[in-house]
């Protein structure tokens, strides 16, 4: 009985955290700032990255904040009821909802700012390290999805030697998605092509 309750607390932290990811911050900033919508602008994509495309950075920063928000509020409530492995659970389930949001037909966003938000809460010294190595690909070279490549795939290493193990198997399969919703920008990356943030397109 006790397995099973913890199952039924799992799987309600999961529906709630996956619609909470749902929520698709970055078409609520293009409506509110009468950006357009912002699936027919750039790339398409409903994150901050896209945002900035149009040229309104209160808009691109507040869908940054906003979707980091969204997986570290669902990992923080989770974890004050119901414990660690329920944190995870949410974390990767805001996660998942961000990427696929029953809102809006399941085709969201790429989950970077989603999943640093995770991080940070989770194994939050992994999610600095994680942070500030977006930052600093960024500032070299001005190509937010490298910037988001290079912090996914040091993300477990960070956690690892950072003294997280327990967060490990979370990490690596958020990270993996992470590329999984990247394919398009690895392509323009490898040829050349990909645009570089705040450029339009």
């Amino acid at each position: 009985m006790v397995i099973e309750f913890n199952l039924i607390q799992l799987g309600l932290v999961g529906i709630g955290a996956y619609l909470l990811g749902s929520v698709p911050f970055g078409l609520v900033m293009a409506r509110l700032f009468n950006l357009g919508d912002l699936r027919s602008i750039g790339s398409g994509n409903i994150g901050a990255t896209n945002v900035l495309r149009t040229g309104h950075k209160l808009a691109a920063f507040l869908t940054l904040v906003l979707d980091a928000g969204k997986g570290a509020i669902a990992v923080l409530v989770a974890r004050a009821l119901f414990g660690d492995l329920a944190a995870q659970v949410a974390g990767g389930a805001a996660f998942l909802g961000h990427c696929y949001p029953v809102f809006i037909g399941f085709k969201g966003g790429k989950g970077v700012a989603t999943f640093l938000g995770t991080l940070l809460t989770l194994a939050w010294p992994a999610g600095i390290a994680a942070c500030a190595t977006w930052a600093i690909v960024a500032a070299m070279f001005r190509i937010s999805s490298l910037s988001a490549l290079i912090a996914a795939v040091l993300s477990p290493v960070f956690v690892a030697i950072l003294g997280y193990p327990q967060t490990a198997v979370v990490t690596v399969i958020l990270a993996a998605l992470i590329f999984n919703r990247h394919h398009a920008n690895i392509k323009r990356l490898l040829s050349g092509t990909e645009p570089k943030i705040g450029q339009k397109s």
